[in-house]
């Protein structure tokens, strides 16, 4: 029996798309390396945080089924790689996973076959790395099958925003095979918008992060400077923000994390670099900003307990909140790693609290606390990383004996100092 979709990697992004496509009736089939997720799957046990068991025990229900066996690919309509692009030592992207998972499809393909990448990467890979490969048969892209490159929108832990209802950018090889990825999505997406080609496409994703990365280390900067001339900051982006046009506010924090803002502007970046021969300097720059927030949260952690008589080293500071956003589990890139092992470097004491975090792998150093409120008012300071839903943020302020708010969600106190 023909299977209508093969989403290869069952992570935040492909399980979601898995969801949606299985919810209106498409036989959906998971593709995965790691035996332990598809085993997880399999057994109605989710992995990620935006979906629950009953969401994939209802996937099950509709013909869902996970599986590592790359062969059962042939049966598929269509196929949609949502692979995993770390960065390579170079700050290019690691097209390992990707150019594994076109492997697969290009072992299996067959006439009149969808396939679409979705993973993010630099523009021209789609063209340049997964079309060759799928070729290499003797099928014709455009002709004997459709290629597209659809990019992942995918933000965990968004309420309002998911699968269905974010507009899916969609660019083909051809006009034909743009149709195709329209048609495709269409059945389970509210919006499709379709590109000119494939660079259009990738481009797109890109730009839409570099878009956040830049202004994020725009307000980053401001904090450095607005704190040095005793300015306010936050009450700055709330007056800005009053203008109710040209505007869109940005706010400061500790560094940047997740699968998409510390990484996919160095794509552009690279290739910009790698083809043009000169550097992407809005970006570039954004990178050094925003990298270097952890070490200055540290710095400004240093001065506060300095105020209070102490030194860094020997005291004990508690970390609330590690994860890269609130309200998941979610640990990708999250600046809490490199604050957290600056502040230990420094002789601090460093102790930990997240509702969404039962090991901190990371930062094996770190010793978790049960108590939040409790380990705050034995703690030197308090560091409020990530203000997750479940922490009542001015009683823990009210609790510490000093608090750090990088996030600028305490109302007033005199024991809290905002980044």
């Amino acid at each position: 029996m023909a299977v209508d979709a093969v989403i290869i990697g069952l992570g935040y992004v492909g399980l979601p798309l898995a969801q949606e496509a299985s919810r209106v009736g498409k036989t959906v089939l998971g593709l995965d390396i790691n035996e332990g997720v598809v085993a997880d799957l399999n057994a109605g046990r989710s992995h990620v945080d935006d979906l629950s068991d009953a969401d994939i025990a209802a996937m099950i229900e509709a013909g869902f089924e996970a599986t590592t066996d790359e062969s059962r690919i042939a049966e598929a309509k269509a196929v949609v790689i949502c692979v995993p692009t770390p960065l390579a030592e170079d700050g290019g992207p690691d097209l390992g996973a990707v150019e594994s998972a076109v492997g697969m499809v290009a072992r299996h393909i067959h006439p009149g076959m969808l396939v679409i990448l979705e993973s993010t990467t630099y523009p021209g890979t789609t063209d340049e790395v997964v079309r060759p490969a799928l070729e290499a048969g003797g099928l014709v892209a455009g002709q004997d099958f459709h290629l597209v490159f659809s990019p992942e929108r995918i933000d965990p832990g968004n309420e309002k925003f998911g699968a269905k209802n974010t507009p899916k950018v969609v660019g083909g090889h051809t006009p034909a095979c743009t149709e195709a990825g329209a048609a495709f999505y269409g059945a389970f997406v509210d919006t499709v918008v379709p590109t000119k080609g494939t660079r259009e496409a990738e481009t797109a994703k890109l730009l839409e992060n570099t878009y956040r990365h830049i202004n994020i280390a725009l307000v980053n900067e401001m904090a450095r400077f607005c704190h040095e001339l005793d300015i306010d900051l936050w009450d700055v982006i709330e007056a800005a923000k009053s203008k109710p046009f040209g505007f869109q506010a940005f706010y400061p924090g500790p560094g940047v994390g997740g699968h998409c803002i510390p990484i996919d502007p160095n794509y552009l970046s690279y290739n910009v670099r790698a083809r043009l021969g000169y550097p992407f300097r809005f970006v570039e720059l954004a990178q050094e900003i925003n990298s270097g927030m952890p070490a200055y949260v540290v710095s400004r952690a240093q001065d506060i307990l300095n105020e209070e008589g102490k030194a860094l080293k020997g005291s004990t500071v508690l970390l609330l909140g590690v994860t890269y956003k609130p309200n998941i589990a979610d640990q990708r890139e999250s600046p809490a790693v490199p604050l957290a092992k600056q502040l230990a470097a420094k002789g601090a004491i460093v102790r930990y609290h997240d509702p969404h975090v039962s090991t901190w792998r990371a930062v094996p150093e770190a010793q978790r606390v049960d108590d939040a409120a409790a380990a705050a008012g034995e703690a030197d300071l308090t560091v409020l990383v990530q203000s997750h839903r479940e922490y009542d943020v001015d009683a823990l302020a009210q609790a510490a004996r000093t608090f750090f708010d990088t996030r600028g969600v305490v109302t007033e106190s005199d024991k809290v100092t905002r980044l």
